[in-house]
């Protein structure tokens, strides 16, 4: 227990620590400007990306089954939308070009309305030409709190990564490259955290530490370890988790992890370990206190996630495959004399489920959806990767329940995107209880875009 007495000892540090981010506002409106803002990621450079705000991450803060509302301007020389990536909101709000809603042009606005039911750690990025726009930059978090987890970190940072593919002046390079997107993706030269080369964070000494973890880069896998402290993961895609001890934690693209550890009399740092060489994600420096080393781990708001019932559920299999434009896909093109750049179709399909490929950045010519999916039924679905490089699977509109790999033992955890490596047979479980069509498709942006990508129907 807290005596009156620690509590005062520790409020001068305490007062001494910035904000992990902004404030929320309880009803108003958030507005997101999308336009070229300046941003230096190399010294003595400015690189013109593209951003929602001035500042990089953006943090947006709102509270679980709050009203959230917010309005895009599209500032940027194409159209544009934002998927709230990992909130289960309803269809029309999910934020897919010609699927959900109609693309937001330039010098447009639209309104995106719900409540998000889950608290936890979520982002927001646009889902048209994703590679090259999310290359730019245009990405946010977005943190929905539950009043039962008030005051229970001391210090609560976001760590945000992302890299850039830039040249030396400052200025982007291509952001996609046909080699790359065959294999596992086209890679940044500029690695970076919360736009910095790692991020320097403070904590109160003795206090308990949030740190919310998010891969927001277009390719990189990372492995997530922590020196200096004994961690744990408390959350996978913003969704709690019984305290799971780190060792290691690899985040695919677009996947998360909450990690708390006690702040010790020393430094900790956040590393990942995918490489051969250690290299440094966040740095996180103590302020004396007066607080005392005792106290269990905090305990976070209970999913409200249905979990599935696993004795009925329908069992479905997608392979992840190479593949090529669909023969539906062309026989509808040359039936309607509809040329491929017509529909932004890029000039290279790589990638397949099962054995069909839905290539282009716009989603105007949709195929039949991967599965009908009965509205309040219970599905496991296996997902098999045939190729020798991995894929981070993501999920619109439901969040599903990880049980099991065939190639490494998992714990079983709540998830938007799982990771699947080369060979392996993963399969995840969740209640379509969701009306509408959601996307299906790998996180790797260009293999999203040179085919592996789909939809299910929930009816």
């Amino acid at each position: 227990m807290w005596t009156r007495r620690h509590f005062l000892a520790g409020t001068a540090a305490l007062a001494a620590l910035p904000l992990p981010y902004p404030a929320a506002a309880d009803s108003a409106p958030v507005a997101l400007v999308a336009r070229e803002r300046s941003l230096s990621l190399l010294p003595g450079t400015t690189t013109p990306v593209w951003a929602y705000r001035d500042d990089w991450p953006l943090v947006l803060r709102t509270r679980r089954d709050a009203p959230f509302r917010a309005v895009l301007t599209n500032s940027v020389t194409e159209h544009t939308a934002i998927h709230w990536h990992g909130i289960r909101l309803p269809n029309a709000m999910d934020g897919v070009p010609y699927m959900t809603q109609p693309p937001v042009e330039t010098g447009e606005s639209f309104a995106y309305e719900f409540a998000p039911p889950d608290a936890g750690t979520f982002f927001f990025h646009p889902h048209c030409n994703t590679v090259e726009q999310l290359g730019r930059g245009l990405a946010g978090v977005l943190i929905v709190e539950d009043e039962a987890e008030k005051n229970l970190f001391l210090a609560d940072h976001v760590v945000a990564i992302k890299d850039w593919r830039l040249k030396p002046d400052g200025s982007f390079d291509a952001f996609s490259t046909d080699k790359g997107a065959a294999r596992a993706g086209t890679f940044g030269s500029v690695e970076t955290v919360n736009a910095k080369p790692h991020a320097q964070l403070e904590a109160l000494a003795h206090g308990w530490v949030r740190l919310r973890v998010l891969n927001l880069d277009v390719s990189r896998i990372v492995v997530l370890a922590l020196e200096g402290a004994e961690g744990f993961v408390i959350a996978t895609d913003g969704n709690p988790l019984p305290p799971v001890p780190l060792k290691t934690w690899t985040l695919g693209p677009a996947m998360r992890a909450d990690i708390a550890f006690r702040m010790p009399w020393q430094k900790v740092r956040l590393q990942n370990v995918w490489g051969s060489k250690p290299e440094l994600l966040a740095e996180i420096s103590f302020i004396e206190s007066a607080l005392p080393g005792i106290g269990s781990m905090p305990e976070l708001a209970a999913s409200r996630v249905p979990e599935p019932d696993l004795t009925s559920a329908q069992r479905l299999t997608f392979e992840l495959t190479a593949g090529h434009v669909s023969p539906e896909l062309q026989a509808y093109l040359k039936e309607n004399d509809i040329g491929i750049d017509q529909v932004c179709l890029p000039q290279r399909t790589f990638w397949a489920i099962n054995g069909r490929s839905w290539s282009g950045q716009d989603h105007k010519l949709k195929p039949p959806p991967l599965a009908e999916l009965k509205r309040g039924r219970s599905y496991i679905f296996e997902l098999f990767n045939g190729t020798p490089h991995p894929h981070p699977m993501h999920l619109h509109g439901h969040t599903f329940r990880v049980l099991r790999s065939s190639k490494k033992e998992i714990v079983p955890h709540l998830a938007d995107t799982v990771l699947v490596g080369p060979k392996e047979r993963v399969e995840i479980a969740f209640t379509a209880d969701n009306p509408g069509e959601w996307m299906m498709h790998c996180h790797i942006i260009e293999h999203q875009e040179t085919g592996m990508m789909g939809y299910v129907r929930v009816a």
